[in-house]
């Protein structure tokens, strides 16, 4: 098969023909039909995300079932599917406490490049490699647990549903669980893949208004078309003030950070009102630490929290994301900006890191 692979840190993404074998008791195989083009996988490319290379990239995708495993029951081949990045084990202190986007299992496999079994079933000239967060789905096939498939509609175009498996389960999870109340005013700071999930996530909760924070003009009239009713250019405005003003000096009542930048992280906090709540979503590099005002927590009874791939468990939280998206209240097309093939990945995370905004799809 035909890959996007990272050699070693800041090298370019190349595409590369790589042997794959056929999948373990417990996997299966998928012919990849779509894969989102994501921010955390440039953090594996820079090294922010210091995991082990060569790897293969992506994590955000959708293809049909060719093989199964020996000991594989619930999933056939020809199945449509959406892969999660989380194949929760169901098993570990994680999961049996009700947080399978914590498994541990899932996050050694993610630390290690390997898959849910600890295996790596990708081979660069006979030599078995890393895939990305237990699925590498830039890559013409990808084998993966089956704990890391959800089937889908047959009729559900491949590009929208690849984005289930990232950033709209991201999102949309992180706003449903969230404090919001109907009626609720939020903020989104960073309206890219995540943040305009948070967005749609926020609208069907019940939020009366809804800000978002974005360099990108592109970003901000897709924030207001799924639902915000103001949008700020921090390099034009302060956000803290324009914020404030809009709020009549009180702040937000919800306030979601969807970068991954520490400053950002402290302008969620700042702008939630006295008893509201931040929640980080964006992913830092592992060695950033933080500064806010300590006198904040007890004096205005704030609160600062972190929400990890949304707190979603992918066979539950696909199959409603779908029903959303049919009745209309979830769109996944006006999401996609760019449409590239595997052979132009490399151009994709250009476009990627220049802001252009908009998700970017690989579609075979």
């Amino acid at each position: 098969m035909r890959a996007a692979v990272v050699s070693d840190y800041g090298e370019p993404v190349r595409i590369v023909s790589l042997e794959i074998d056929d999948p373990g008791p417990n996997e299966v195989l998928v012919e990849m039909r779509a894969s989102g083009v994501c921010h955390s996988d440039w953090h594996a490319v820079s090294g922010r995300l210091p995991l082990p290379v060569p790897m293969v990239l992506g994590h955000e995708g959708a293809g049909v079932v060719r093989k199964v495993g020996s000991r594989v029951r619930q999933i056939q081949p020809g199945d449509c599917v959406v892969l999660s990045w989380i194949p929760s084990c169901g098993s570990c202190w994680w999961c049996t406490d009700g947080h399978p986007e914590l498994c541990e299992r899932a996050n050694d496999a993610a630390v290690n490049g390997t898959l849910a079994s600890g295996d790596k079933r990708v081979r660069w000239d006979g030599t078995p490699i890393s895939v990305f967060s237990a699925t590498g789905t830039l890559a013409d096939f990808a084998v993966v647990s089956e704990r890391s498939v959800v089937t889908i509609p047959s009729d559900m175009p491949f590009e929208e549903a690849s984005l289930l498996g990232c950033a709209v389960q991201t999102g949309v999870g992180a706003a449903l669980r969230s404090p919001i109340r109907p009626g609720d005013t939020i903020l989104v700071v960073g309206a890219g893949g995540v943040g305009l999930n948070i967005v749609q996530g926020a609208r069907i909760r019940g939020a009366a208004k809804i800000i978002a924070v974005d360099l990108s003009a592109t970003n901000r009239e897709l924030a207001l078309s799924l639902g915000a009713t103001l949008t700020i250019n921090p390099a034009k405005d302060d956000p803290l003030l324009a914020i404030l003003d809009y709020t009549h000096d009180r702040g937000v009542d919800v306030a979601f950070e969807a970068v991954g930048q520490v400053e950002l992280v402290a302008l969620a906090f700042n702008a939630a009102r006295r008893g509201g709540t931040a929640v980080a979503i964006g992913v830092p590099a592992p060695n950033e630490n933080l500064s806010i005002n300590a006198f904040a927590f007890p004096s205005q009874e704030k609160t600062l929290t972190g929400s990890w791939y949304g707190g979603s468990f992918a066979p539950r939280d696909i199959p409603r994301l779908v029903e959303l998206w049919k009745s209309g209240h979830l769109r996944l097309a006006p999401l996609i900006k760019r449409r590239y093939r595997l052979d132009d990945t490399p151009k994709a995370f250009e476009d990627l890191i220049s802001g252009r905004g908009g998700r970017s799809v690989i579609a075979w």
